[in-house]
């Protein structure tokens, strides 16, 4: 068994790009690699290939990032032929090759319907998935649920109960700072377990600032009176605008806040034009969740993240 990276022939590059995405789990299309390699979001180095001794491919991997990332970001797609007896343990070969050429481990992101475990065959595929994953040291588990607002939502209207204002960076870290404790993210949860609370805020401030939106977008959310009430952080992806961060100090939680917060964000985009807004939360943060669906924002798709902890 061969595990390699695709080289810069066209002719090898071609040949892992038509490699055949089939089987349930939802797999980008030659076209749309394409795209990707051509937005430098998918580089011939970040697609690894599985072959036999004859050259047959028998498993292909798809590493995706920024189109100014050194190293890729996350595995987005994973793919082992259908005769391929254990497709897992072929599966975890390639993902540690991937992963020591990298010097990194970077997640693997999932997109699945909803109520993909009432699907067997979908259901087995994921399963051989998440088991190579965790064997390759992918150990971590969440799922999350994608929304997506369009147009015909609506954009609310401001109530007044908050006022939205630009902070200096000190202003925002602080704020990160305070909207981790106690929050429902798992993600958050697991990192503070890690590290303090001023390091995951300077490396949530660092991850939003790399983001494709802009500094001067971010706002910070006061009460009349003056005291704070919590963050908004209208971000964008490669392809769309995005939710990007947000939340509710502890001590106004439980009042609604969040709506209204959301509301700026999503009011922001608007008046910008965007077309479609997306968005994530974990399937356990049933509060945010619920902010999304009052706000008009629909779920597109499950994404399941499996992750290197403390990475």
């Amino acid at each position: 068994m061969i595990f390699r990276a695709v080289t810069a022939d066209p002719a090898d590059l071609d040949r892992a790009v038509a490699h055949p995405a089939d089987g349930p789990v939802p797999a980008l299309t030659a076209e749309r690699i394409r795209e990707e390699l051509a937005g430098n979001r998918i580089r011939p180095e970040w697609i690894w290939l599985a072959e036999d001794g004859d050259g047959r491919i028998l498993a292909r991997a798809l590493w995706w990032g920024r189109a100014d990332s050194e190293r890729p970001v996350a595995l987005d797609c994973l793919q082992v032929g259908a005769g391929v007896a254990d497709p897992a343990a072929i599966a975890v070969g390639l993902l540690e090759a991937g992963h020591a050429a990298f010097g990194k481990r970077p997640g693997y992101n999932l997109s699945l319907p909803r109520g993909w475990r009432d699907d067997p065959e979908l259901a087995a595929a994921v399963a051989w998935r998440g088991a190579a994953a965790a064997e390759a040291g992918l150990t971590r588990e969440i799922e999350r649920l994608r929304y997506e607002w369009t147009p015909d939502a609506g954009t609310p209207e401001p109530t007044g109960r908050l006022v939205f204002r630009e902070g200096t960076d000190e202003e925002m870290l602080e704020a990160f700072v305070r909207l981790s404790h106690g929050s429902l993210d798992l993600t958050t949860q697991q990192e503070l377990l890690l590290m303090g609370a001023e390091q995951l805020a300077r490396e949530d401030f660092d991850f939003y600032l790399d983001c494709p939106g802009e500094r001067s977008w971010w706002r910070l959310a006061h009460l009349p009176d003056g005291r704070l009430a919590g963050l908004a952080v209208p971000s964008a992806t490669p392809y769309h605008r995005n939710v990007g961060y947000l939340g509710v100090v502890p001590e106004q939680r439980g009042q609604g806040l969040i709506d209204e917060i959301l509301g700026e964000i999503t009011r922001f985009h608007a008046a910008e034009g965007a077309e479609r807004i997306t968005a994530t939360t974990d399937t356990v943060n049933v509060p945010m969740a619920a902010a999304f669906d009052r706000a008009g924002y629909e779920v597109t798709e499950i994404r399941l993240v499996l992750e290197a902890p403390g990475q």
